[in-house]
């Protein structure tokens, strides 16, 4: 071998060297920008973010910034502009893993992979309160939500009005995104009214000679009255039905206590039964203009499968568990509702 070929030879070979060892570099950099961990959360497992309707990719970048969520800001804005994330950014709530990696940060951000919300309805009897409650916990603000729910126009299309909506809403609970708009928000529960108002359900209202909303007026009184007992709620709604048929009040307190708006109140007076609200049912013959509540869909079975009695009155019993004593003579009503003052009466409950 010449000199010549040697030299050459030994050019070829540190030229290999050199990319070699550039190619190695420029590898584990680019391990490093994808896959090495990039997200510092301390001794937190995850944590939650939020991005808001509207952010720009500088906006994502300050709110991880203000939870001092990177280690390392010029990889992550780096493989964001490789994967195309800077002009696709998704709003709402997601859960940022510990040593999560920009590669799996960016998938999970630029996929709108959210955390959902959960929400329900209980506790809760109007619908300033579940304005108030649904506010909490999404994007939108409380008080747009509130509004739409007193907007006729806006309701006209989900087939309801301002004085029933509350029986659009089925109590149950549901998963939802944080950036769900009102919009949104009432379509999922026009929905979930719909799946709850079968072709069965709706026959045997229409046998009843009542509408849907109005099953869910009574079922929202029958509910008030008994909360937990189904068999005590057919009954309760038989009693009703047979004022309804009768053409007399329903004379049922939790109207009086809703009509008057203090959910408080452990006693109807025999004064507050004569005011002269919409949902007193003392006052006014037949069902009030909307629920006193969110009727539950056992509830609504209960009027839908109402037990067939005589019953025309009912009185709480003086045990105070809840249930109740029924009657078919006004006689036997004023016995047990004697027995049920004497025992708030004790409790000194006026």
């Amino acid at each position: 071998m010449t000199k010549k070929t040697s030299f050459f030879k030994k050019i070829i070979i540190s030229i290999f060297l050199v990319l070699l060892i550039t190619s190695g570099i420029g590898g584990y950099y680019a391990y490093k920008v994808i896959y090495q961990s990039n997200v510092n959360l301390g001794t937190k497992k995850s944590q939650i973010i939020y991005i808001p309707t509207g952010s720009s990719f500088d906006d994502v970048i300050r709110i991880l910034g203000t939870n001092n969520i990177l280690k390392n800001r010029a990889t992550f804005e780096f493989l964001s502009e490789k994967k195309k994330y800077k002009n696709n950014i998704k709003p709402g709530k997601y859960r940022i893993l510990a040593k999560m990696s920009n590669n799996a940060l960016i998938n999970l951000l630029r996929g709108g992979i959210q955390e959902p919300v959960v929400i329900n309805f209980n506790g809760i009897r109007t619908t300033k309160q579940l304005a108030a409650r649904i506010g909490r916990r999404i994007e939108t603000d409380s008080t747009d939500l509130y509004d739409a729910m007193n907007n006729d126009d806006y309701l006209s299309k989900y087939g309801f009005n301002s004085g029933n909506v509350l029986a659009m809403f089925i109590p149950n609970t549901y998963e939802i995104f944080w950036n769900t708009s009102i919009d949104e928000f009432f379509d999922r529960m026009a929905n979930e009214y719909k799946k709850v108002w079968t072709e069965e359900r709706k026959q045997k209202a229409a046998k009843l000679g009542l509408s849907q909303v109005e099953v869910a007026i009574l079922a929202s009184i029958v509910q008030a009255e008994q909360c937990c007992d189904y068999e005590e709620k057919r009954k309760i709604a038989g009693l009703y039905i047979n004022r309804l048929k009768k053409g007399m009040a329903l004379q049922s307190d939790p109207t009086v206590i809703y009509a008057i708006g203090d959910f408080s109140i452990d006693r109807v007076s025999y004064e507050q039964t004569h005011l002269d609200l919409p949902h007193n049912t003392y006052r006014n013959k037949g069902l009030p203009p909307g629920p006193i509540g969110f009727a539950q869909v056992s509830s609504i079975d209960a009027v839908l499968n109402y037990d067939k009695n005589d019953y025309i009155f009912m009185c709480a019993k003086d045990d105070l568990s809840g249930k109740h004593y029924f009657s078919k003579t006004y006689e036997q009503h004023c016995n047990y509702a004697k027995r049920y003052r004497k025992a708030l009466d004790k409790l000194g409950i006026r």
